[in-house]
């Protein structure tokens, strides 16, 4: 895990790492009036690379992982600005997210501001006035055309990367027009989108990059559990801890953008809903059969259909162990999500899969489906899914989408990758494959271990 170096640490870090005399010394003689500027000093606070850049940048584009710190150093941006009464515009995806992050997030900017220098927020105006007349407007970049024609000094546009339109950007860049030196910090996690990519190489862009790593002091103990450890030595945690641009993979069926651009938080009512299995192989069966044994992943995807017709996978329950192992795990997510059965591959575990589920609960529904055609021809219908976007995925799944976007046809297929076609094509494409539900009446007697 990379450790920041003296140089990239606040001055607040640094003095934390002094004795406990040495900062008795430096606080001593603050009074309690310097003592509550200093906590609402972000110089103070922010780490270098959060300062405002020398040079006559107009963008100073911020790529930045997950808990990073680049919402905080958005807020503070503006909060500095506001000191010179500046016309200024806060851009976020929608207008929610402006509201709920930019705003009023624990990073926002009503967290950050002093109490001299609050400003009120008025929702139904989508404005900020600060008490010397700043003001910031609010616009979601799904409303494109309110950016066309507002003209300002300053801004701050986050999360640049996962707009849906990049009129929204450029729009705003038009009306920022406004004073000798206008001005806007972009933060953003870094994707491959090509407006992105074009931004980092003009030369009135000045480029900061920063990791999850940099951050960690600042972040909760769950966070550096749940986030760090989920993307840690994936593909994927290049972009979202250490803010590389990924590359698309030649050949690859999916992309992070495509499935970025379809990403949603929750589903509409859902008519039918499948957990699929991809069970590890048997030796000799499969060209993947070293990875065979009690470590080997079993691929469990669970999906579902929204009454508006569109797929909407909704948990990665992939998991490692023998056939007891995965099969308590898939029923499991079965009753979590209410599902309507499990669907399982029948080519590699032949009878043993729907057997070992039985021996748990026989009252599952189990769909066998065995595969009669090749890995890229039943993917390939299931990867047209999401270009039309009819298929979304509810949440982040790292490993998940790392195979997606990772494999190309003619390697092995991973199982996680496996399990999602299952899943979507029982919903979409029900006849493509032999199918036979299932339905044991009372349990069988193999041991599932």
């Amino acid at each position: 895990m990379p450790t920041p170096t003296p140089e990239e640490r606040s001055v607040a870090e640094r003095i934390a790492l002094l004795s406990a005399a040495e900062r008795e010394r430096i606080f001593a003689g603050l009074t309690a009036e310097e003592a509550e500027r200093l906590y609402y000093d972000w110089a103070y606070w922010a780490r270098p690379s959060q300062l405002p850049p020398p040079g006559t940048w107009i963008v100073w584009l911020i790529l930045s992982g997950r808990g990073g710190g680049k919402t905080r150093t958005g807020a503070e941006t503006i909060i500095h600005w506001s000191e010179d009464n500046d016309l200024m515009a806060l851009v976020g995806r929608t207008a929610a997210d402006v509201r709920d992050i930019m705003v009023e997030g624990e990073s926002g900017i009503l967290r950050c501001a002093p109490p001299w220098n609050r400003p009120e927020y008025e929702p139904s105006k989508r404005k900020l006035t600060w008490p010397n007349g700043a003001v910031a407007h609010c616009y979601g970049a799904d409303e494109p055309a309110l950016l066309r024609g507002p003209q300002h000094k300053k801004g701050w546009v986050d999360e640049l990367a996962s707009f849906r339109y990049d009129e929204a950007f450029d729009n705003f860049l038009l009306g920022l027009r406004l004073g000798d030196h206008p001005q806007v910090v972009v933060t953003t996690t870094p994707k491959p989108r090509k407006q992105l990519i074009s931004l980092m190489k003009d030369p009135t862009t000045h480029v900061t990059r920063g990791t999850t790593y940099e951050n960690l002091q600042n972040l909760a103990d769950a966070f550096r559990e749940k986030v760090i450890r989920r993307y840690e030595g994936t593909r994927l945690g290049r972009q979202e801890l250490m803010a590389e641009v990924l590359t698309d993979v030649p050949g690859a069926l999916w992309t992070l953008d495509l499935i970025d651009a379809t990403r949603v938080r929750d589903t509409p009512p859902l008519v039918e809903v499948v957990v699929a299995i991809d069970p590890m192989a048997r030796a000799g069966n499969r060209d993947d059969a070293d990875d065979d044994g009690p470590g080997a992943e079993t691929g469990i995807v669970v999906a579902g259909q929204g009454e508006d017709g569109h797929g909407y996978v909704l948990e990665d329950a992939t998991t490692r162990g023998a056939p007891g192992q995965w099969a308590t795990a898939a029923i499991a997510a079965y009753r979590r999500h209410q599902a309507d059965r499990i669907v399982g591959e029948v080519n590699n575990g032949g009878d043993m899969v729907g057997y070992t589920l039985a021996t748990i609960d026989p009252r599952v529904p189990f769909s066998a489906v065995w595969a009669s055609r090749g890995k890229y021809t039943r993917a390939e219908p299931v990867s047209a899914l999401y270009a039309r976007r009819w298929c979304h995925h509810v949440g982040i799944f790292p490993e998940l989408e790392e195979q997606l976007t990772t494999w190309v046809p003619g390697e092995r297929s991973p199982d996680r990758m496996d399990a999602l076609v299952w899943a979507l094509s029982a919903l979409f494409y029900p006849t493509e494959e032999e199918e036979i539900t299932l339905v044991y009446d009372s349990p069988v007697t193999i041991s599932p271990y």
